[in-house]
């Protein structure tokens, strides 16, 4: 062996990403924390859960599970480390957290929010209530713990409509995220009472965005996340969650594909599927790129920041989310 950086170990590790980026860049800017995080988690006997939104040397290098965040939660029910490290957002430890209660979960930047879970309050859930008295209020996963507490059942943007569609009611109070109500408003016919919260990075895409790089790049396979506008997804070709896209493109095998959703996604789907041609309206998450490999590694050896939910919130909030996963 002539030395760790040539060593079978490293090739592997870069091999995912080799399509992304050089590997002398990759040896440079990441290398050593990745082999650092990976030794972290043997000893403390931890898991990298990763949102499908995680730059790539998080999500193809140090993840354990990666997903969306229906997907999380449905692993996050069987886990058996002891420490659970979420990258991504404050409301997906939180879900984590709620349903692994005796685990420690580790968040690596607790800045690392979400303007759909800050756009919304409990006491503004309580109000929507008195307002429409029996009426169902389904939550967005993308809310806070307390937020979960006030609501009956929550949901994914994968879920959402066999969610609302179970309940076999005529109208239902879906918050915080106005967009994604009203796209399930129009798939079902059932009365939306909406929240005017929005996510801040698919709020910004546009018809004529969208119009435009049709006009670009000719014959093109555009998929948009279900927090786009109605206005968006009418000019999509297909609408779902991350899940949904990665399995759109692993089943249609487009030539060039455009994805109407965080950046990343794109940069993570690019190194799976290298025939596919993805042409990036690159929008970032802001809070998702506070994740990075180097506080994933400080999280690790410093066991922190670890995320706690008042004994108060924790029951009401895991049976808000429990009902959503007791739904197939």
């Amino acid at each position: 062996m002539q030395g760790i950086a040539t060593s079978p170990s490293r090739a592997a590790l870069y091999s995912p990403v080799a399509s992304l980026m050089a590997r002398q860049d990759w040896e440079r800017l990441f290398a050593d924390d990745i082999e650092a995080i990976l030794e972290l988690k043997r000893k403390h006997n931890a898991v990298i859960l990763a949102h499908n939104y995680q730059t790539p040397e998080i999500f193809h290098c140090v993840s354990d599970i990666r997903g969306d965040s229906l997907a999380l939660a449905r692993e996050a029910q069987n886990l058996e480390q002891d420490v659970i490290i979420m990258a991504g957002v404050h409301f997906m430890a939180e879900t984590v957290k709620l349903l692994n209660p005796t685990k420690t979960v580790l968040i690596p930047d607790a800045l690392a929010g979400c303007s759909l879970a800050e756009g919304i309050t409990a006491e503004n859930v309580r109000t929507l209530r008195e307002r429409h008295p029996g009426v169902p209020i389904v939550t967005y996963v993308n809310s806070s713990a307390a937020v979960k507490a006030e609501t009956d059942v929550c949901c994914t943007s994968g879920n959402a409509r066999r969610v609302v569609e179970s309940l076999g009611v005529p109208e239902v109070i879906m918050i915080p995220d106005e967009f994604l109500a009203r796209n399930i408003e129009r798939e079902t016919g059932i009365k939306m009472h909406t929240w005017s919260a929005r996510c801040e990075v698919h709020e910004r895409f546009t018809p004529q965005e969208i119009r435009q790089y049709r006009r670009m790049h000719g014959p093109l396979h555009i998929i948009a996340h279900p927090e786009c506008s109605p206005d968006v997804v009418a000019e999509a070709d297909h609408a779902g969650s991350t899940a949904s896209m990665m399995d759109y493109i692993a089943q249609h095998k487009p030539e060039k594909v455009m994805l109407i959703t965080e950046c990343s996604m794109s940069d993570n789907l690019a190194a799976m599927h290298p025939q596919t041609d993805f042409i990036r309206p690159c929008n970032l998450c802001p809070h998702m790129k506070r994740i990075t490999l180097k506080n994933i590694r400080q999280a690790l050896e410093t066991m922190s920041t670890e995320v706690t939910i008042p004994a108060d919130l924790q029951e009401p909030a895991r049976r808000s989310v429990e009902r959503m996963l007791a739904i197939k």
